[in-house]
């Protein structure tokens, strides 16, 4: 068998192998570049309401009584007193700000976003563990993508020349952009 034929056979196989990853590393990247801009992994909910006046609840059971009068059961995290009148409860993906007077209060719940929230969770490798070992594979089967798409073609489509172009200009691009905000 032909090193070229060979190589066209490993490029294709690859390629195929590493789509599905490629494709959600893609859709992520472009989420998480304007993380400045929103959060890719959560949607803010913002509540208004009022939970009525909580200036008579003995002080052991403030937080509990809070807790139960936004219906909120997820875990506790901290709380703070922010005012005079006013203490803020931080739950697993809630803050909650509470007037303790007037039982206004302000809960901003963070919800994960369908699909988007895995995406990001795995791009970002949160799981560490095997999914390091799988993203390390994944970058190295790119890497092999990269080499063995160099040599598809031949000629002028090739390296000596449009294919050539387009690897330096891929190689520059960056350097480029390193030069101008360095």
């Amino acid at each position: 068998m032909k090193w070229r034929h060979l190589n066209r056979v490993l490029h294709r196989d690859l390629g195929f192998l590493c789509c599905g990853l490629t494709l959600i590393y893609a859709i992520s990247g472009v989420a998480v570049n304007h993380v400045d801009s929103w959060n890719p992994s959560y949607r803010l909910t913002r509540i208004e309401s009022n939970i009525g006046s909580l200036n008579k609840v003995p002080q052991q059971q403030l937080i509990p009584e809070i807790l139960q009068r936004v219906g909120e059961t997820r875990k506790l995290k901290n709380v703070f007193p922010s005012a005079p009148d006013e203490i803020t409860v931080f739950v697993e993906g809630n803050t909650i700000k509470v007037n303790l007077l007037s039982g206004e209060t302000v809960q901003d719940r963070y919800v994960p976003r369908g699909f988007l929230y895995e995406m990001n969770f795995l791009h970002l490798n949160h799981p560490k563990k095997i999914w390091t070992w799988v993203a390390d594979l994944y970058a190295v089967g790119l890497f092999i993508l990269a080499v063995t798409g160099v040599f598809i073609l031949r000629g002028k489509q090739g390296l000596i020349g449009r294919g050539g172009v387009l690897t330096t200009a891929g190689f520059l691009l960056p350097i480029f952009f390193l030069w101008l905000y360095l």
